[in-house]
């Protein structure tokens, strides 16, 4: 039976009360996810702009070229701030749909070259799961390069022996997700341009805060952008450091024939001409006006400012972990991402493992996020790790937040996870009753969720959590 209608302030009240089973989206006390500048007029002035923007459609600039001039207006910061002067691109929903069409765009110029049977994707082990979605939607074969345990890079050399006339695209991160490390990006590109392939830079995470991160105080970076040689496309979320309201990202590409290939246009039926550059066709303008509207007001100098504080939290952050007996900073660090280990030197019984760490920080305010190892094609064993995500409202709580991690770490000191053996003991839990379990209490044992995605075979893993989501977003009753 459809539902009756409501009085608006009825309607509202329910929207609170939903919102309120939320992670809070300010103040910094959850370190993923979440880019809060700490500026309420930024807020504030992206909510205008979307009400401005409210009801015009995205589909066709022609009828709408407010899209068109914000775009362009972004596009052209864009080329700035990543120093490719002729680059052309777009603005998209989020950083999944920019890798989406980077990776479209690659095969279907792949394709007009000439290629033949099947395209691959080449790329490390801590590029982003969206390579693979895309990959997965658009029929190519992936080539999945281990990470270098360490330093969490691939070797270049590994890399390069992956390149052949029917890879179609290869791809680095500046800086990786998982750990925060920025690829060897002018190797991998030029040994690309060398055999004429695309090489992208995933800096969905990194593009708005790296350009600043030196001239911040930040530790020096080695280039990544439009300036090294090969790189053919990046992507760069202006909704993460670029502090906008989700979803909006930018993707830009040196070239305009690849450019060109991310379009989908077809006159072939009896409605109006489709030309789509992005992978939506009719798509709200809400965010692109709250993204331009936050670009326009922060510029260079305020993108400047507020990584200043990045820089100074992170630094802060990284010191505060590395005091901690048990635990250490994984990987060769570069930017505000932070991933945090386990100790192997300390003694058995001083070592803290980062996903009781987790649960025992949460406890004190704060969320991190947990992520589980992994074992790489050679058999080596990234570990599992606490994720931290630095932004520039942390340097005014690392008074609550630096205790709250030692004293995290101190509760759960010398304590391990569950064996593989008491986990099967336990059985593999039912997916439906943990979404209800989750849905009835408002809270989820996390730690055993990545606990089994560990000790379970990938797809299974995979599968009972595509089955818990399905539950766990069901309509009730």
């Amino acid at each position: 039976m459809a539902p009756e209608s409501r009085d608006i302030d009825e309607v509202l009240a329910q929207l609170r009360a939903y919102r309120s089973h939320d992670a809070p989206t300010h103040g910094g006390r959850v370190l993923s996810y979440v880019y809060d500048s700490g500026r309420p007029d930024l807020d504030e002035v992206a909510a205008q702009a979307m009400r401005l923007l409210q009801p015009v459609n995205g589909l066709d600039p022609t009828t709408f070229p407010s899209i068109a001039l914000m775009e362009s207006d972004l596009v052209a910061f864009g080329r700035t701030m990543l120093h490719g002067p002729a680059a052309t691109g777009s603005v998209t929903s989020g950083g999944t749909e920019s890798c989406l069409l980077a990776v479209k765009a690659a095969r279907d110029l792949w394709v007009a070259r000439g290629g033949t049977g099947r395209p691959r994707i080449v790329l490390s082990t801590s590029a982003h799961a969206a390579f693979h979605k895309a990959a997965h939607y658009f029929g190519l074969d992936v080539d999945t390069v281990p990470v270098d345990v360490a330093s969490g890079r691939a070797a270049v050399g590994a890399l390069e022996a992956e390149l052949g006339p029917e890879v179609a695209l290869v791809v680095v991160s500046a800086p990786s997700y998982p750990h925060g490390v920025i690829d060897p990006v002018a190797e991998v590109a030029g040994a690309a341009a060398d055999l004429g392939i695309p090489c992208h830079v995933d800096a969905c995470v990194g593009g708005w805060v790296l350009p600043w991160w030196e001239a911040a105080g930040g530790d020096p970076l080695p280039q990544w952008d439009f300036r090294v040689r090969g790189v053919s496309s990046i992507s760069a979320d202006i909704h993460k450091y670029g502090y906008v309201p989700k979803g909006a990202s930018l993707l830009l590409f040196a070239d305009g024939e690849l450019d060109l290939a991310r379009y989908f246009a077809t006159t072939g039926w009896l409605g109006y001409p489709v030309v789509n550059p992005t992978m939506l066709g009719t798509r709200s303008a809400t965010s692109l006006a709250a993204a331009w509207a936050v670009v326009q007001t922060l510029g260079e100098d305020g993108y400047a400012g507020l990584t200043c504080r990045v820089v100074a939290a992170t630094a802060a952050v990284v010191e505060a972990v590395e005091d901690i007996e048990g635990l250490r900073v994984l990987g060769e660090r570069q930017g505000p991402l932070v991933a945090v280990a386990t100790d192997e030197d300390a003694s058995p019984d001083r070592r803290v493992d980062p996903l009781l760490w987790v649960a025992a920080v949460a406890r004190r305010g704060f969320t991190l996020q947990g992520q589980p190892s992994l074992t790489q094609g050679d058999g080596s064993v990234v570990p599992h790790t606490a994720h931290l995500t630095i932004t520039p409202v942390t340097d005014g709580l690392l008074g609550e937040l630096q205790p709250a991690l030692v004293e995290g770490a101190d509760e759960v000191r010398g304590h391990t996870l569950p064996s593989l053996e008491a986990l099967s003991q336990n059985g593999i839990p039912d997916p439906v009753a943990l979404a209800d379990g989750a849905r009835a209490g408002g809270d989820l044992d996390l730690t055993t969720v990545l606990m089994l995605i560990e000790t379970l075979p990938r797809e299974a893993s995979a599968q009972l959590l595509s089955a818990f989501l399905q539950r766990f977003t069901a309509p009730r009753g």
